[in-house]
């Protein structure tokens, strides 16, 4: 009789793409933070211009 079946390589290959899928998901946050602090930069240089004229 055999033992178990080695599944050893779909554990590290399951938690590889479950890591990679959060690595992912964190650098997309990353840059959607940057992205956010430059548009309100450039709104509230907007609004500034926008109050000197008026």
């Amino acid at each position: 009789m055999e033992g178990p079946a080695n599944t050893v390589s779909y554990f590290v290959a399951g938690y590889v793409v479950i890591f990679g899928i959060m690595g992912f998901y964190l650098a997309s946050l990353i840059v959607r933070w940057h992205n956010l602090t430059q548009d309100e930069e450039m709104l509230n240089e907007l609004e500034k211009k926008e109050t000197d004229q008026g």
